[in-house]
C-alpha cells in the first residue's frame, strides 16, 4: 500500500536481538509463486494495487543480499556472512513519480542493478543458503500488515505463508517466459538475447527446483495458472476473481 511519500514498504536494520515475528492471522495474505519470467512480479504489483494491499517482492530481497554481500566483500560461499548481510539490510521499496519501481540500498538507488540476469543468478545462489532464508523469514512476515498482503516469490505459499487462504502458482512455457524477459530487460535499456535468456531460464529452473531448502514447487492447495498466451490484464482479472471468492475481507 502506498503511503504519502510514495513508498510501498521500508525495511531497516532491526534492533539488537529482535523478537521473532509471525504473520498476523487476521491479515489476508495472497501468495503468488512461480518460476523466473512467469510474470509474477508484474501480476503481484497490479493485484496489490487493485486491492489496496501491501506488496512483498521476496526475490528482490535475495537479489539485495547478493548485491550487498558483493559490495561488502563477502565470499560467494560464505553462508554466515550472507546471513549477517540479510539481517542488517537497510532497504526501501517504493515507486517514483511515474509509478515505476524504485529500490534503495543504504540510500543508494539499486533498482537497475538488481534487475539484471546476473543479479538473478546470484540471487538464486544466495537463496539456496539456509542461514540466509532463516534470516529473511521474519522480515518477510513483517510485511503482513492490514489491510492485506500480496506476496510474490518462489516459496511464499509453501514456506513463508503456508496458511494463506489463496495461493497462486503462476507459470508459462519457457519460450514465452524468455520472450517476456527479453522485452522487460530491453525496455530497461539492457542488452540481452532470447537464446541466452532461454538457457538462463532453464538453468535457473533446475537450480530453484532442485535445491534442498525450499525448492520451487506449487503448494499442494495452490491454484495453478498457466499464463502462456494470456495478456497481463487477463491474468490479473483471474487472480482478482479468485481473491474475491477466497479472501473474506474482499468483496
Amino acid at each position: 500500500m502506498l503511503n504519502n511519500s510514495g513508498w510501498l514498504h521500508a525495511i531497516t536494520a532491526p534492533p539488537t536481538n529482535p523478537q521473532p515475528l509471525t504473520p498476523n492471522p487476521l491479515t489476508p495474505v495472497l501468495t503468488i509463486d512461480g518460476p523466473s519470467g512467469s510474470g509474477k512480479g508484474t501480476i503481484a504489483r497490479r493485484v496489490a494495487t487493485a486491492l489496496g494491499f501491501h506488496l512483498l517482492d521476496s526475490g528482490a530481497l535475495y537479489r539485495l543480499v547478493a548485491l550487498a554481500g558483493s559490495q561488502q566483500g563477502v565470499a560467494a560461499d560464505d553462508q554466515p556472512g550472507h546471513a549477517r548481510v540479510a539481517r542488517e539490510l537497510e532497504v526501501q521499496f517504493g515507486m517514483d513519480g511515474a509509478g515505476e519501481e524504485r529500490i534503495l540500498l543504504a540510500g543508494t538507488d539499486v533498482t537497475r542493478a538488481i534487475r539484471t540476469e546476473t543479479a538473478g543468478a546470484e540471487a538464486s545462489r544466495v537463496a539456496a543458503m539456509p542461514p540466509v532464508r532463516s534470516a529473511l523469514l521474519s522480515r518477510q512476515h513483517a510485511f503482513a500488515q492490514p489491510p492485506g498482503l500480496v506476496a510474490d516469490g518462489r516459496d511464499m505459499g509453501t514456506v513463508v505463508f503456508p496458511g494463506s487462504p489463496l495461493k497462486i502458482y503462476l507459470t508459462a512455457s519457457p519460450d514465452e517466459r524468455a520472450l517476456r524477459r527479453h522485452k522487460q530487460l530491453k525496455d530497461k535499456g539492457l542488452t540481452v538475447t532470447i537464446a541466452g535468456l532461454s538457457q538462463e531460464i532453464r538453468e535457473r529452473d533446475l537450480r530453484d527446483s532442485s535445491r534442498p531448502v525450499a525448492p520451487l514447487r506449487p503448494a499442494e492447495d495452490a491454484v495453478i495458472l498457466d499464463s502462456t498466451g494470456l495478456t497481463i490484464e487477463q491474468v490479473v482479472d483471474q487472480v482478482l476473481a479468485l481473491a474475491r471468492s477466497r479472501l473474506p475481507a474482499i468483496s
